[in-house]
């Protein structure tokens, strides 16, 4: 069955943003008084959003949004580490190697095929990130971990942008799309379980930064590469 509709994840899987997000987590330390962690550290901790990366960094394993802690700290270490990162964001940030080529091949390839991105990350920088690098123009919508209540795992983001999807479809007179017209393509365990809770297939990217986690959760395909997207993407579109 043919890909109709793509979601992609946004950190670790369209770009590399590690360094960026390591920077900004330990300036948020140090200006709380603590000490830096290393990189390798951080970047075990990024996936679940900014609130539950800032409050692991503090040595914190419960959920900022849940508020059972003491807010004013969390609050303060939140609200810098989100004004350094606006400001540091694109410091070393790219996108992966061959993700702007294989994105334009699987456009070319599949000219009615929709793309989203769907991140845990908050929607701002996500939207200006992609705005920034160019990966704006292959994405009819950019959800982060503050566009609902909830966030990846949780289905209700990959749920909208499904209802988004097939609104469009319905606009250009073609038919609602099936779950396993629909992909999921992420570096962490936490996209594959968002992608399978809906019934989609999944794809996942072992270059990123929760690949630590990622074969565990079974992703329906592992690919080590952006190239390989379009490769994965055609076998089914010729196995439909």
């Amino acid at each position: 069955m043919a890909a109709r509709f793509l979601v992609f994840d946004l950190d670790g899987t369209l770009i590399d943003s590690s360094l960026d997000l390591c920077n900004s987590v330990n300036a948020m330390l140090v200006h709380m008084g603590k000490s830096v962690l290393p990189n390798r550290v951080i970047a075990s901790y990024i996936g679940d959003g900014a609130a539950m990366l800032v409050r692991r960094a503090l040595g914190d394993p419960g959920d900022l949004d849940s508020g059972d802690q003491d807010e004013s700290v969390l609050r303060e270490a939140m609200e810098y580490f989100i004004a350094w990162y606006k400001v540091h964001k694109l410091d070393n940030t790219t996108t992966y190697p061959g993700v702007m080529e294989a994105l334009d091949a699987i456009k070319l390839a599949n000219p009615g095929v929709l793309m989203a991105v769907l991140t845990n990350k908050p929607v701002g920088p996500s939207r200006e990130i992609c705005r920034l690098l160019g990966l704006n123009r292959f994405f009819f919508q950019n959800y982060g971990g503050d566009s609902f209540a909830t966030k990846k795992p949780d289905p209700l983001g990959f749920q909208a942008l499904v209802a988004e999807a097939n609104a469009i479809l319905a606009g250009r007179g073609e038919g609602e799309l099936e779950a396993r017209e629909v992909v999921m393509i992420g570096d962490s365990d936490v996209d594959v379980i968002t992608g399978k809770r809906c019934g989609a297939r999944t794809v996942g990217c072992t270059f990123g930064i929760g690949f630590h986690a990622l074969t565990a959760a079974e992703p329906d395909v592992l690919v080590h590469e952006a190239a390989e997207w379009v490769g994965v993407i055609a076998g089914w579109k010729d196995r439909q």
